[in-house]
């Protein structure tokens, strides 16, 4: 078995899914908010 080094994983696509996944997050949650708050000016 190969001796495991710490801090030398090439972690760039773990990196890259994780800002992927906030940028989603935060997108998912304006939009939820901007929704919520046009639904609650033009309720009749």
């Amino acid at each position: 078995m190969a001796e495991h080094k710490h801090g030398e994983a090439d972690v760039e696509v773990q990196e890259n899914t994780f800002a992927g996944f906030i940028k989603l997050v935060t997108w998912g949650g304006g939009i939820s908010i901007g929704i919520l708050i046009f639904l609650a000016l033009f309720n009749t």
